[in-house]
């Protein structure tokens, strides 16, 4: 079971669009520093709705020889085709991935009981630990606790990325999958509740920015230290919220490239942060030190 911090990692882009490799290993090399627990690759952030099954492959591949083993990394290989899920899932095992991270078929709108087949039938097509990935606010599709209880008892699928900010059901997904099964939230701005609750840690879109402040928040709350937990999460609050005053990734990579961290390379229909929203996010990035 990975724990903590485990950052949703961009994918930084040239002007051109063109994947820039050289930063990917600056930035995996500055996560190992600062204390991260974990690297997604090729999630939401890293704009995997913009990469074809080659580059996505690519950037798999390259991850898994820059982190060379100093952090668990897990991959993003969801599709709302399963079998595009198998091929990528496929994929981040044959890279050498140690998980991977499926998000629930997006647009086609399934039934529960269809995404509990989609699910089932790539965990028997790849034998790699396979996390569930609900989001329904950008997919259309709400996978429930009840079918999530079900595929915990599949073999490879070891936990859930549960991104609806709703805590309860961080709650209620433990008493239906008990104390192995591993819950990440996805929601920063509820990360700290969703630990004190029970939360194993979170896939995180502010440690992109913030990793070390994220990581002994999280390292806090997992321990159920809630005091210092609050304490060491009051400087991101803002944060949490303006890293979404306009879709995930254009806030952070705008927040990143304004750190130096990577340059302005974003894939259409994604567009750079409009100047109306830059001042609250840096004004957040200021309120957290990062400026």
């Amino acid at each position: 079971m990975y724990r903590g911090s485990l950052i949703a990692l961009v994918t930084p882009m040239r002007e051109d669009n063109s994947l820039d490799f050289e930063t990917l290993e600056k930035l995996i090399d500055w996560h190992v520093e600062q204390g991260s627990d974990g690297i997604v690759i090729v999630g939401t952030t890293g704009e995997s709705a913009t990469l074809d099954e080659e580059d996505h492959c690519h950037v798999l591949r390259a991850a898994v020889d820059m982190l060379a083993g100093r952090l668990p990394l897990i991959a993003g290989t969801g599709a709302n085709a399963t079998d595009e899920a198998v091929r990528l899932t496929r994929c981040a095992k044959d890279a050498g991935a140690d998980a991977c991270l499926l998000v629930t078929p997006y647009y086609n709108k399934p039934t529960q009981e269809g995404l509990y087949r989609h699910f089932r039938h790539i965990a028997e097509a790849v034998d790699i630990p396979q996390i569930l990935y609900n989001v329904p606010g950008r997919t259309a599709c709400d996978m429930l606790p009840d079918t999530i209880a079900r595929l915990a008892k599949v073999e490879h699928i070891i936990g859930v990325k549960e991104a609806t900010g709703d805590v309860s059901r961080i709650v209620r997904i433990r008493q239906l999958c008990g104390d192995d099964f591993a819950i990440y939230t996805g929601d920063d701005a509820t990360a700290r509740a969703a630990m004190l609750l029970g939360g194993d840690g979170v896939i995180t879109v502010t440690g992109n920015v913030a990793p070390k402040a994220m990581h002994e928040m999280c390292m806090a709350a997992i321990a159920g230290d809630a005091r210092r937990a609050a304490e060491l999460d009051a400087p991101l609050t803002d944060l949490h919220e303006a890293l979404f005053v306009e879709a995930n990734p254009i806030p952070v990579k705008w927040a990143l490239a304004e750190m130096g961290r990577i340059g302005t390379g974003i894939r259409l229909p994604m567009t750079w942060l409009s100047e109306s929203a830059r001042p609250e996010v840096r004004a957040a990035m200021l309120a957290a030190g990062l400026l």
